[in-house]
């Protein structure tokens, strides 16, 4: 056999009994070695490498699970198979003890022992053909229906789709399709720029169509109000610039502790901190908030500071009073900024939850996009999305956030986690013009006369009609599209390579837009 499928060592002290099975197995086109004792066992695997290896348990000398540890310890990443004549589960749970990956029952059948092979050495190989397979029916799908005229439901479907090819994928990287799922989600986010272009201005009308979006200022009446009724204690996480794979990750590490609804909502525009998150709090569009509460609304500046959202407390408190909601007592709310401070409120997080209402901005996402554009490390620990998705994982399972919901899971209160926007990995520059005034932000800016192609743009020209305050006659604001940033002429290049490659919000695109809203309920 030139070229075996896989090598397999069968270890039994009544190998000759088994040889109408080991035919079988080399007829699949697998090389089998035999051996009747577990000592020489042991010297074989030392000296070549076994992709499957099937052990007797009682055997003569050094016995089966005597030598399972030892196998192991050669190497680890083999799986071993446990066959014997003994049904006893104490036999079985100390065979699992020593980290055996599967079991079986003398006498075998060769059913059986094909599909044990099946199982340890073949399975993934099936299991990517057939994700080949209805990934290229999926693409073929999303490709042809962003042709038509579609709806908010129909892009969330779509988005959806995308966000679950991308994990499947990384899961799966041999397949080889990771540039064509970029493309891909590239020409999404294209066709869904003009879509939100096409239909923002009708979405935060007076005259909203039933297929709009929730949008950020009704996310607390949409989501928030109605789970507040039941008069059980409610946590209201705000979790700064998540999207909506990064929750994925997340809810992986939480199954065991709860079951989730999940609904979504629509960012405004521009999907940025100042923007979203005082709009959550606020009830209110941003030109309404600087209408009604001007003393809480901090004018535009050249910096996401954390001042711009320095009273979300005050501006919920009045959401709730004007919508004539009444806490049975006082609003906690809290902004997790740093590590201890995290720490801090993880130990006190059940007396907190005993309130009505707690509202809890997390930003350590938004603090981890930054990051990777800062420093070098980050970005070559999460060099791709697929990185990215797997550094957001590891934050989180060490994170006080994970430890405050799984002592949370113990309660009986009202859990709802969502975020303000997410974020798109921007790796197109684009010249911009504008005067010393203009706002730095790369993915939107406002000042005077402030200019980009309409193609990577989109123009607003009259805040006031977009519901966003305005600055003076000939001040514009300009909204990026895709996963283009902006760059100004001035040492163009230097910036351009500067910011390619970094994690960014407040433009349109579907990872920033389209936002998770998640209720979850303890097991």
């Amino acid at each position: 056999m030139e070229h075996p499928k896989g090598k397999i060592l069968w270890i039994d002290d009544e190998i000759d009994l088994l040889k109408p099975h080991i035919i079988l197995i080399e007829q699949r086109g697998y090389s089998v070695d035999k051996t009747t004792n577990g000592e020489d066992a042991v010297e074989l695997v030392r000296q070549k490498h076994f992709d499957l290896i099937f052990l007797d348990e009682s055997m003569v000398g050094l016995s089966g699970l005597d030598a399972l540890p030892m196998l192991k310890q050669i190497d680890a990443s083999t799986p071993i198979v446990m066959v014997t004549k003994n049904e006893a589960e104490s036999v079985m749970e100390e065979a699992i003890g020593k980290n055996i990956d599967d079991y079986l029952t003398k006498p075998v059948n060769p059913t059986q022992i094909i599909a044990a092979i099946i199982r340890h050495l073949e399975s993934h190989k099936i299991k990517s053909e057939k994700i080949a397979q209805e990934y290229l029916i999926g693409f073929h799908q999303i490709s042809s229906r962003i042709l038509d005229k579609l709806n908010w439901n129909d892009w969330l479907d779509i988005y959806l789709k995308l966000v679950k090819w991308s994990m499947e994928l990384d899961r799966n990287p041999e397949l080889g399709f990771e540039q064509t799922l970029r493309d891909q989600w590239r020409e999404t986010n294209a066709v869904f720029s003009k879509f939100v272009e096409d239909n923002y201005f009708e979405w935060i009308g007076k005259n909203k169509g039933d297929s709009s979006p929730v949008l950020s200022h009704e996310v607390v009446e949409h989501s928030l109000l109605p789970v507040l009724k039941n008069s059980k204690p409610t946590v209201f996480f705000v979790i700064d610039c998540m999207r909506l794979d990064q929750w994925f990750t997340m809810e992986e590490l939480l199954r065991p502790y709860y079951t989730f609804e999940r609904d979504y909502y629509s960012s405004i525009l521009p999907t940025a901190t100042p923007y979203a998150r005082n709009a959550i709090f606020a009830g209110l569009m941003p030109i309404d908030i600087q209408k009604y509460y001007p003393q809480w609304w901090v004018g535009e500046t050249n910096s996401e500071d954390h001042k711009a959202n320095a009273f979300e407390k005050e501006l919920l408190e009045e959401q709730l009073n004007r919508k004539r909601f009444k806490l049975k007592n006082q609003l906690n709310y809290i902004k997790i900024h740093e590590t201890e401070f995290g720490k801090k409120i993880e130990s006190n997080i059940l007396n907190y939850a005993k309130n009505q209402l707690t509202a809890i901005v997390v930003n350590s996402v938004d603090m981890i996009a930054h990051s990777r554009s800062d420093y070098a490390i980050l970005k070559e620990i999460a060099p791709d999305e697929a990185a990215y998705r797997s550094l957001t994982r590891s934050w989180f399972q060490h994170s006080s956030l994970f430890n405050m919901l799984k002592a949370l899971s113990e309660e009986d209160v009202n859990i709802i986690i969502t975020t303000d926007h997410g974020s798109i990995r921007c790796m197109r520059g684009v010249r911009v013009l504008g005067d010393r005034e203009t706002s730095t932000c790369l993915r939107y800016k406002f000042g005077k006369n402030v200019k980009a192609e309409q193609r990577h743009a989109m123009q607003i020209q009259n805040p006031n009609q977009f519901k966003l305050p305005n600055q003076g006659i000939t001040v514009n604001n300009i909204i990026a599209k895709e996963d283009f940033y902006f760059v100004y002429p001035t040492d163009f290049h230097h910036y351009l390579q500067k910011y390619k490659d970094s994690f960014q919000h407040g433009g349109i695109s579907m990872e920033e837009m389209i936002i998770p809203i998640i209720t979850l309920n303890r097991k």
